[in-house]
C-alpha cells in the first residue's frame, strides 16, 4: 500500500518559483505557437514527421498551455503528475531541436550550428526543471524507498 503523504506538496519556495516559472514559459510558448511565433515554431518540426507542419505547431501549443496552467493551479498528486507529464512533453519535443541543428534551420535567432547545438544542452535542463519543481522526483524517489521496505 502506498502512503497518500508521498503524493501531498512537498515542494520548497524555491521549487515552487521554479515552478510558476515554468508555467510562464510553457504558457507564453503556447500562445506563441497559436500565434505570432507561428513560422519560428515551424522551423523545429522534424521535416520526416508525417503530420502537417501546422497541425503540429498548433496541438503542441495547446499542449503547453494545459501544463502551463495545471502547473500553477493543481496542488498535490496532480502537480507530480503534471510535472511527469511536462518532462514527458520535453523529452518528445527534443527531436524538433534535433530537427533544427542538424537541417541548418534558422529560427529564435539561433543563426548558427554553435547556437543550435548549445540549445540542444537545455533541453535536459527543462526536463530536470518539470521534475524538480513539482516535487515529481522526490514522489518517484520516496515511493521507490517504501516499495524497497516493504520487500
Amino acid at each position: 500500500m502506498v502512503n497518500k503523504d508521498l503524493w501531498l506538496d512537498q515542494t520548497s519556495p524555491v521549487q515552487s518559483v521554479f515552478r510558476i516559472l515554468l508555467a510562464v514559459f510553457l504558457g507564453l510558448a503556447g500562445v506563441g505557437h497559436l500565434s505570432v511565433l507561428r513560422q519560428e515554431f515551424l522551423a523545429q518540426v522534424p521535416t520526416w514527421l508525417p503530420i502537417d507542419s501546422d497541425l503540429v505547431v498548433v496541438f503542441s501549443g495547446v499542449v503547453e498551455i494545459v501544463p502551463g496552467v495545471g502547473l500553477i493551479i493543481l496542488p498535490g498528486i496532480y502537480r507530480v503528475m503534471i510535472g511527469w507529464a511536462t518532462a514527458a512533453f520535453f523529452v518528445l519535443i527534443f527531436s524538433g531541436n534535433i530537427s533544427q541543428y542538424v537541417n541548418q534551420i534558422d529560427a529564435f535567432g539561433l543563426n548558427s550550428d554553435l547556437s543550435r547545438l548549445i540549445r540542444l544542452f537545455f533541453q535536459p535542463v527543462l526536463v530536470i526543471s518539470a521534475l524538480w519543481s513539482t516535487g515529481a522526483w522526490r514522489a518517484w524517489r520516496q515511493m521507490k524507498f517504501v516499495r524497497s521496505t516493504e520487500a
